[in-house]
């Protein structure tokens, strides 16, 4: 943690009034030990594909490969995860959680183990962050994970799913938020649906695809986490 106090920069500006609500993007706060600007591995964001779900009835977020979410109403987050892993965290009493999707860049080449867990690091401590700074309490998280299949014979020769699925609980367990629920390696797609209001998830497994998208998300996201720099420091509000 380092004895030097966090610097708190601002790097969204939408104020979470009640419309914030309804699905617009929310304010947070990203913590660095450093002065200079922290880089985005991921360029970890917000995601932007909202829409109706008429099967479900509630307002939706579709989180893509890099990005997450965050809500305190009733809305549902959907994912589709091949090698990737989500991790569904909320606060059990404020009824306030969030959703990502990630993976690990690969362990090899330029990448030792330790530059390659910075990355999920990154993506978990965003979410964590933001779900705090709309007034979670880190005492009262829990979290629901899933992914990690071998789906991609590209994928498979370097266990990129159980390596994702690996870090996720291993994060998790350090961080100690509890693990409550858990679906994770196996050979298939899943789909996944989150009320994060609730805590309510359900998961779809998908044993055929014929649809190339997702295998097209993950190679291109894949490439993206190739190519970029190492994420900054990045700290938990406590």
């Amino acid at each position: 943690m380092g004895c030097c106090l966090p610097v708190i920069r601002k790097v969204s500006c939408t104020r979470p009034t009640s419309s914030a609500r309804r699905g617009r993007r929310f304010t947070f706060w990203q913590l660095s030990r450093r002065r200079t600007p922290v880089q985005h591995a991921y360029d970890e964001h917000l995601a932007a594909n909202r829409y109706f779900d008429r099967h479900f009835g509630a307002e939706a977020a579709k989180i893509l490969p890099g990005e997450y979410y965050v809500s305190d109403a009733g809305m549902l987050l959907v994912t589709v995860l091949g090698s990737c892993v989500a991790a569904c965290v909320r606060d059990v009493e404020a009824g306030i959680g969030g959703m990502n999707h990630f993976m690990l860049p690969d362990d090899g080449g330029r990448e030792t183990v330790a530059a390659s867990a910075r990355y999920g690091s990154f993506a978990m401590e965003v979410l964590i962050n933001h779900l705090m700074k709309l007034g979670a309490r880190r005492n009262r998280l829990e979290a629901k994970v899933f992914g990690g299949g071998a789906v991609m014979a590209s994928l498979t020769s370097s266990n990129v799913g159980q390596r994702n699925a690996e870090f996720v609980l291993n994060y998790l367990k350090t961080e100690k938020i509890p693990v409550v629920a858990k679906d994770l390696l196996d050979s298939y797609p899943r789909k996944v649906y989150y009320f994060p209001q609730t805590g309510r998830v359900l998961v779809k497994k998908l044993h055929r695809v014929h649809n190339e998208t997702l295998f097209s998300r993950e190679r291109d996201y894949k490439a993206r986490l190739s190519q970029a720099p190492v994420a900054g420091d990045v700290e938990l509000f406590i």
